[in-house]
């Protein structure tokens, strides 16, 4: 059976080029005066124009840059898109697409989503008036009863963060088309690589790109792709006048990241598959959560004293609270990622204490499932150290 299910060719120039191919060219013959193959970095915030009226197709950095126009015209490509936009980090990607909603307009959202996009939900309700319901979308049926006159978009996290839960974008997209409704995905943690909500039918998709895209944890930034041309005019638009964008060193780095992501993605699938394994088989774990596809697991362990010596104990894997770079990193969404969630509304929504994420990289998975399973007995031993 193969490894990735989705067909994963896709057309540029009207030449068929399968995604390997499409993501390590991103910028390449870019740079035409002297043959560069490395992307150059257009680190001028201003542009000269010859005389007047007449101009390069540049004239400030914050409207555009060439070196963001080329991990934006790429990211389009990549997701079936007409526009890329790349911002300054995940939550300002998140906010531009918020940029498409008005005062009183309503915004159905997974219900598990990672933290950050709830405290920004949460701030636009108090200041703008957006509504927001939180609805579990696995489950398609109770979509149609949620959608409210005022329903203006539905804010899709698949695989939902740090859950993993996995929502049907095409049948969603087929109720929004009905209602007249917006579909955003959230693709971070596939990527398009693995999955492309657009061609699903989704109609902007959103990236927090210093995840699974950058790879390495040294570059912050996000990227939007809207499907058809009126929306990417108002998304435009609204970058340029808030102006949240991408730096030209950033959008470089982010452009050497995601050259290689097809081979850093094949090599994470392949541990955290053989990390489910794993876990499932361990007696201090109790439950493990992995959507088939990708590099993200989270997983329970029997009881939440085991936390912080388990977490201690690691060697090998960081407890940091990022995801997506070559290096393995496993988060406590409750004192992390979704402290800002309130408990009870953590814990009806499947997020306990006794919950971990594990961003698999690209280790040796050998070595990687024997820090875990030493870690995991090093904490078994401090907490009932007469049972060793």
């Amino acid at each position: 059976m193969p490894l990735f299910k989705m067909s994963n060719v896709v057309r540029r120039c009207k030449i068929i080029y399968q995604l390997e191919t499409q993501f390590t060219q991103i910028g390449n013959r870019s740079e035409t005066e002297t043959g560069a193959v490395s992307t150059p970095i257009h680190l001028s915030t201003a542009y000269r124009h010859e005389t007047l009226g007449v101009s390069t197709g540049y004239d400030y950095t914050r409207t555009k840059n060439p070196t963001r126009s080329l991990v934006e015209a790429a990211i389009a490509d990549l997701e079936g898109g007409v526009r890329g936009f790349a911002t300054a980090s995940g939550m300002s990607a998140i906010q531009l697409v918020l940029s498409l909603l008005r005062s009183g307009d309503h915004l159905i959202c997974s219900r598990d989503v990672y933290g950050g996009t709830y405290r920004l939900f949460a701030d636009y309700t108090e200041r703008y008036g957006i509504e927001v319901s939180y609805l579990d979308l696995t489950d398609p049926s109770r979509l149609k009863q949620a959608i409210q006159p005022n329903t203006a978009a539905i804010f899709v996290e698949t695989p939902t963060n740090p859950l993993l839960e996995v929502t049907p974008i095409a049948v969603i997209s087929e109720l929004a088309k009905t209602h007249d409704v917006q579909l955003i995905v959230d693709n971070t943690f596939m990527t398009p690589f693995l999955q492309q909500p657009l061609v699903l039918g989704a109609d902007v998709v959103v990236h927090s790109a210093s995840k699974f895209l950058a790879g390495h944890n040294d570059c912050l930034a996000g990227l939007v792709v809207a499907k058809d041309e009126p929306t990417a005019d108002l998304l435009t638009a609204a970058l340029n006048n808030g102006g949240s964008v991408l730096s030209a060193f950033d959008s470089w780095l982010l452009i050497r990241g995601m050259k290689t992501l097809p081979l850093r993605m094949k090599a994470q699938v392949e541990n955290a598959q053989a990390l489910v394994t794993c876990l499932k088989r361990h007696p201090s774990i109790t439950t493990v959560r992995y959507p088939n596809q990708g590099a993200m697991i989270s997983f329970s362990v029997r009881d939440e004293v085991l936390v912080a010596p388990f977490l201690q104990q690691l060697r090998l894997i960081s407890f940091a609270e990022s995801l997506g770079g070559v290096e393995s990193f496993i988060t406590y969404p409750t004192t992390q990622t979704h402290a800002d969630i309130p408990e009870q509304m953590r814990s009806e929504r499947g997020i306990t204490r006794k919950l971990l994420r594990f961003s698999v990289g690209i280790e040796a998975s050998v070595d990687l499932i024997a820090d875990i399973t030493q870690a995991l007995e090093r904490a078994e031993q401090i907490v009932s150290p007469n049972n060793t």
